[in-house]
């Protein structure tokens, strides 16, 4: 079976248009039906319903998705383990990195990698944890850069390569500003401004709170670290943010008998051969970390 039109038909099938499909693919939209049309004749099964200008999947085609899925990927890795063979450092890297890791750790690294190996296409998707996370469970992207989980999908592998430390902070005018220490439970009584429910940074300040038996009362989530930081500027609540971040718009907290932390590092698929291109950048990462 030709993996350019089961590819052509993947990109179909997540656009949800064979013009969006072309430009993702980089090709015209009659080079993009023609691989469908080739792949329905294959088939002997129609895979795509066009009503006006919406393109459905027929049955078939949404019978063909997961084995399409798989084909590609393994045509992919066993293109990508051959061309290990030849210790040749090119092609494409995919790499997902969460937004906080990608303003305060990588940087440097991306810069140096780029200087050493221009060759190489760097593909970089700026996702929150949780999303990067699952695109490496599910082979979309061969390395991650997150907020490290602390259950890990025994299908993955992670290493640690920054601890960050977390403080607590409000604005300069807040009540709690101006002691010395503060106790966990007078942060109760007043907003906190904390990322998603199901972000890993929710769910370590969440945790501590619970080990005291203490209410968390939070107000609408913002996922931008550096949104929160300036929302906590103005006097909208208080919240957790790395060590990194914390500068003159906000005032750190000292809490009594609380030290929070949270570990920053990358994962990859145990059964997914990293490319020479990966290896080439978390050689860079070891050289700038």
């Amino acid at each position: 079976m030709d993996t350019q039109a089961l590819t052509a038909f993947l990109a179909v099938v997540e656009t949800g248009s064979f013009s969006e499909a072309a430009h993702k693919l980089h090709l015209t939209q009659p080079a993009v039906s023609k691989r469908i049309r080739s792949l329905e004749t294959q088939l002997n099964a129609s895979l795509f319903d066009r009503v006006g200008r919406e393109v459905l999947l027929t049955e078939a085609g949404k019978a063909l998705i997961p084995p399409a899925e798989r084909i590609v990927q393994e045509i992919s890795e066993a293109k990508q383990i051959v061309g290990n063979l030849s210790q040749n450092v090119g092609g494409k890297l995919s790499v997902g990195i969460s937004h906080h890791i990608g303003l305060h750790r990588l940087p440097m690294t991306l810069k140096a990698f780029a200087i050493e190996h221009p060759e190489v296409e760097l593909d970089l998707h700026f996702l929150e944890s949780e999303q990067a996370y699952h695109s490496v469970i599910n082979r979309d992207i061969e390395l991650a850069f997150v907020t490290m989980p602390r259950n890990l999908d025994k299908s993955l592998h992670m290493e640690t390569v920054w601890q960050d430390s977390l403080q607590f902070v409000v604005s300069k005018e807040h009540m709690l500003a101006r002691k010395a220490t503060v106790r966990l439970n007078e942060l109760c009584y007043t907003n906190a401004l904390l990322p998603e429910p199901d972000t890993f940074t929710h769910k370590i300040v969440k945790a501590l709170f619970e080990q005291h038996k203490l209410p968390l009362r939070t107000s609408l989530p913002i996922n931008f670290l550096e949104t929160i930081k300036v929302m906590v500027g103005v006097g909208l609540g208080w919240s957790v943010l790395p060590e990194t971040m914390v500068d003159q718009s906000v005032k750190k907290l000292s809490v009594e008998d609380v030290n929070l932390s949270r570990k920053l590092g990358y994962i990859q698929h145990r059964n997914r051969t990293l490319s020479n291109a990966a290896q080439a950048f978390l050689a860079v990462l070891e050289k700038n970390r």
